[in-house]
């Protein structure tokens, strides 16, 4: 099945393309993307061959976990997230949720973290203890640290904040842009639901916040508010 499946994404690449996607996901070896490999092939499509190949085997979604080529791993997380939410059963639920734990180091660019990890990661612990994601908002991984602020996601949508700000406190200070840019957003997405709790946030720390994450947190506020805030 996974010789088959290969040879269905690589009909599909498009490598004339792929050198936009090598630019726009810093490939270069100084940067955050280095050494992803780039098909270009469409989220559209690449969800469209997860649900084909939804009974991979674990061994073989692991093998397209650990390879260079961005579009493989894309479709295994995307193919973990069908079979965890097409099952109710806690107990399979756990071992999809276990499998992406023990491969979380393959979760390794932006685009993977956000359109998975607050669909499974999340969900999964939503009524269990937290302690993972908090050890996660202290790694020394810029993408796991991005994995515990994406994931709260899940919870702002259900108007329950805590955890998110627990964790935008806790990456306050990260100089990775990447990371100021998800707490901005969490941020701004609490705000969007309870303007209260985004502004006792504010009142508590945007004198220390970078500027950048602080700018685009109070994007929705009036004009007079946002001078108040930006008068650092």
């Amino acid at each position: 099945m996974l010789e088959q499946l290969i040879k269905d994404l690589m009909s599909l690449k498009n490598p004339d393309k792929a050198q936009v996607l090598q630019r726009f996901f810093k490939t270069w070896s100084w940067q955050y993307g280095e050494g992803d490999i780039f098909l270009w092939i469409t989220v559209p499509e690449l969800r469209k061959v997860s649900k084909k190949y939804i009974d991979l085997s674990k061994p073989d979604i692991e093998v397209l976990l650990k390879s260079e080529i961005h579009e493989y791993r894309f479709l295994a997380l995307a193919i973990i997230k069908l079979n965890f939410e097409k099952n109710n059963d806690e107990n399979i639920k756990k071992e999809w949720f276990d499998f992406s734990i023990l491969n979380l180091e393959y979760i390794n660019n932006w685009d993977l973290v956000d359109t998975f990890v607050e669909y499974v990661i999340w969900p999964f612990l939503y009524d269990k203890e937290k302690k993972l994601l908090y050890e996660l908002s202290k790694s020394n991984s810029l993408w796991e640290r991005r994995i515990s602020i994406i994931s709260t996601f899940d919870y702002i949508r259900r108007w329950e904040f805590d955890d998110a700000i627990k964790i935008s406190e806790v990456l306050l200070q990260d100089t990775h842009d990447l990371i100021q840019k998800a707490v901005w957003w969490m941020l701004r997405e609490i705000g969007k639901r309870d303007e209260k709790v985004l502004i006792d946030f504010l009142n508590k720390h945007y004198k220390n916040m970078p500027r950048t994450m602080l700018r685009y947190a109070i994007e929705k506020f009036d004009k007079e508010k946002k001078e108040y805030y930006m008068k650092k």
